[in-house]
């Protein structure tokens, strides 16, 4: 029962920051990919990679979805090298927004837009710098609104067991 709630919890989290009105790229995606395999385990990436899925049924499937969806579950595999503290939370998340950057603008590359030169690849990265802005400011954003509830949990849990 705990994994259904939790795979919801993940899909409404993922899809209310998809499916409402919002800049490019400015999603929960990033953060829940970090921060759902660090709460809940390494296995837990497959309920991220789902709700991506659903929600790429609704908005539609497009040509990168080996990179995106290949740059969330490596991210999600990184998330055991930052699970330390919130410092290293926030690091994580943020080289996430980095990795998921350099994963899915090859990706573009690859699709043959710029050129498969050297400059269209440098192009190809240039031109999805507002992109990255956007993740970058949403995967700060939503960390730290996990980060604040992990807090309370925690806060709660250290109350209890010391009352």
């Amino acid at each position: 029962m705990m994994n259904l709630k939790i795979a919801i919890f993940v899909f409404l989290a993922l899809a209310v920051t998809r499916f409402i009105p919002h800049p490019p790229n400015f999603t929960s995606l990033i953060a829940l990919s970090l921060y759902v395999p660090i709460i809940f385990g390494l296995q837990s990436i497959l309920v991220v990679v789902a709700a991506f899925f659903v929600t790429d049924l609704v908005i539609g499937f497009h040509s990168l979805l080996f990179f995106t969806w290949g740059s969330v579950v490596l991210i999600g595999f990184l998330s055991k090298y930052f699970y330390q503290n919130i410092y290293i939370r926030i690091s994580g998340a943020l080289i996430g927004s980095i990795i998921f950057y350099i994963i899915s603008n090859f990706g573009v590359w690859l699709n043959g837009s710029y050129g498969f030169t050297l400059t269209g690849l440098i192009n190809c990265y240039i031109a999805a710098i507002p992109f990255f802005s956007y993740t970058f400011i949403s995967t700060i954003l939503f960390s730290s609104i996990i980060e604040f509830f992990l807090y309370l949990k925690i806060k709660s849990v250290k109350y209890t067991f010391f009352k």
